[in-house]
């Protein structure tokens, strides 16, 4: 399938991917097992032209599906990136998760990127991690190093007739 890709190529890809599943499945996992963990704060502390949006997604009423869906996500996507399996959805779907993480927290200058690890520029870690996920998107290896690989070698060993 990637033919164009040596060994080294594919197990830098494997480990971009491994360890990104890894990041996203302990925040899933740590805001699971955390009871009074909640977004509201970070939806609430929202700056930029979409604070109106994420402000109501932090309202009494429709937080805890929020949480509920945030939890799911990050699980779901972590599982499947560790795992090498669904790769592409999953990247696709973090992806997207990781853009509204970016726009409720823009940074851009003169906004309040409110609670981050340092100052950053335009480009914050929750881009820098998109694009690498939009890379595995297009680079899945789970053919090579991943559950998915398993299956394939099971339906190389028993091919079924039509």
């Amino acid at each position: 399938m990637y033919n164009n890709l040596n060994k080294a190529q594919l197990n830098v890809l494997v480990l971009l991917r491994i360890f990104i599943g890894w990041h996203f499945l302990y925040e899933g996992v740590l805001k699971l097992y955390n009871p009074s963990w909640t977004a509201k704060a970070y939806l609430m502390s929202s700056e930029g032209i979409f604070k109106p949006i994420f402000t109501k997604l932090a309202s009494d009423s429709i937080v805890g599906l929020v949480d509920g869906f945030n939890i799911a996500i990050l699980i779901l996507v972590g599982l499947f990136l560790v795992l090498g399996i669904l790769e592409k959805r999953a990247a696709l779907l973090g992806s997207i998760l990781l853009l509204l993480y970016y726009l409720s927290h823009p940074a851009f200058p003169g906004i309040n990127q409110g609670p981050t690890e340092g100052s950053y520029w335009i480009i914050n870690k929750n881009l820098i991690e998109m694009a690498a996920l939009l890379v595995l998107m297009y680079f899945p290896t789970g053919h090579y190093f991943g559950v998915r690989r398993l299956f394939n070698r099971e339906e190389k060993a028993n091919p079924q007739t039509v």
